[in-house]
C-alpha cells in the first residue's frame, strides 16, 4: 500500500524539496502551501497539491477533510514545516506580533496534529515529524520570537512523545541550522509591519546588523550553508527507518549548538551567543 504525507510549507526550501523528493520515492505526497498560486504551481509539476494556512481554522479542517476523503481516512505521517521568522528585538515586540508567530509556528501546528492524531492512534503507527530549528536549541540576538516558538516547539514534541509512548507513533524533531531558503526575504514584512526600529534603544544593530542581513542582495552561501535537500535525507531516515530517533541535527552548526549547550558553562554561553 502507497505510504501517504502531508506536508505544509511548500512553496519553497525544505517543503518543497521534501515533497518532490518523497513523491519520487514513491510516497502519496499532500503538499500544502499558504497561497492558491503556490498550490496551483506545484500541481503544474505533478505534485497533489491543497491549501493549508496554519493561521486560519477553516484551512486546517478542509485540508484535513481533503486528505482523509482521498485517502479513505488514513494518514501515515505528517511533517510540520511551514514557519515564518520575526527578527528585532525582543523588547520591541508588540503582543499582537508575538500571538501572530506563535498562532502560526505553534498553535497551528499543534491543531493540525490534534486533527489528524485520532486516525493513527487507530491504526496503531503513524509519524509526526516536526520541523525545528537550531534555534530550538540555543538562542540568538535579535531572534527572539522566533526562538521562543521553537522552543515552545521541542517541548512540545517531547511531551507527545511521552505521552503517546508504546503506541506506535513516533514523534520527531528536526533541527536544521542555515538551510537555503527563503525566510529572509519572507520575514521583511512582519519586520516592517511590527518593528519600530528608528525609534529602538537598539537602532545601532538594526543599522548595522540586522537590516544589511534582511535589505541587502546575498552574494554567497553563509558558512555552513546546506541545500534543502540535506534536510529532506534525514526527513526520509526519521519517516523510514524501524527504528527513528527521536532529534535529527542537520547542519555543522546544529551539532556545535548542542554541544556547546551542553558542555560550556552559561556565563560561557551568554558570551558565544550574544554577539
Amino acid at each position: 500500500m502507497q505510504r501517504s504525507i502531508l506536508i505544509t510549507g511548500c512553496s519553497s526550501g525544505i517543503g518543497y524539496d521534501a515533497a518532490h523528493g518523497l513523491a519520487a520515492r514513491g510516497w502519496r505526497v499532500f503538499a500544502s502551501c499558504r497561497q492558491e498560486k503556490d498550490v496551483a504551481r506545484l500541481k503544474s509539476e505533478g505534485l497533489e497539491s491543497l491549501q493549508l494556512d496554519y493561521a486560519d481554522q477553516d484551512s486546517i479542517d478542509v485540508a484535513v477533510k481533503h486528505v482523509f476523503d482521498a485517502t479513505g481516512g488514513t494518514l501515515d505521517a505528517l511533517f510540520n514545516n511551514g514557519a515564518y521568522a520575526q527578527p528585532g528585538a525582543t523588547e520591541d515586540m508588540p503582543v499582537a506580533a508575538l500571538r501572530a508567530i506563535f498562532e502560526v509556528n505553534v498553535f497551528g501546528q499543534f491543531e493540525l496534529i490534534r486533527q489528524v492524531l485520532p486516525a493513527m492512534k487507530t491504526r496503531g503507527s503513524g509519524r509526526i515529524i516536526n520541523c525545528s530549528s537550531v534555534l530550538g536549541v540555543v538562542v540568538l540576538p535579535m531572534r527572539g520570537p522566533y526562538c521562543a516558538t521553537k522552543f515552545a516547539m521541542e517541548a512540545m514534541t517531547d511531551a507527545l512523545r511521552y505521552e503517546n509512548r508504546g503506541s506506535g507513533l513516533h514523534f520527531i524533531s528536526i533541527q536544521p541550522g542555515p538551510i537555503t531558503s527563503k525566510i529572509r526575504e519572507n520575514a521583511i514584512p512582519h519586520f516592517e509591519k511590527w518593528v519600530d526600529w528608528k525609534n529602538s534603544s537598539h537602532r545601532a544593530v538594526y543599522e548595522e546588523k540586522l537590516m544589511p542581513r534582511l535589505y541587502e542582495p546575498k552574494t554567497a552561501i553563509d558558512k555552513f550553508e546546506l541545500p534543502a535537500s540535506a534536510v529532506t535525507k534525514k526527513l526520509i531516515h526519521a519517516l523510514e527507518s524501524r527504528n527513528p530517533k527521536p532529534r535529527y541535527k542537520v547542519t555543522t552548526p546544529t551539532y556545535i549548538a548542542e554541544a556547546a549547550r551542553r558542555l560550556l558553562p552559561k556565563r560561557m554561553l551568554d558570551r558565544v551567543f550574544s554577539g
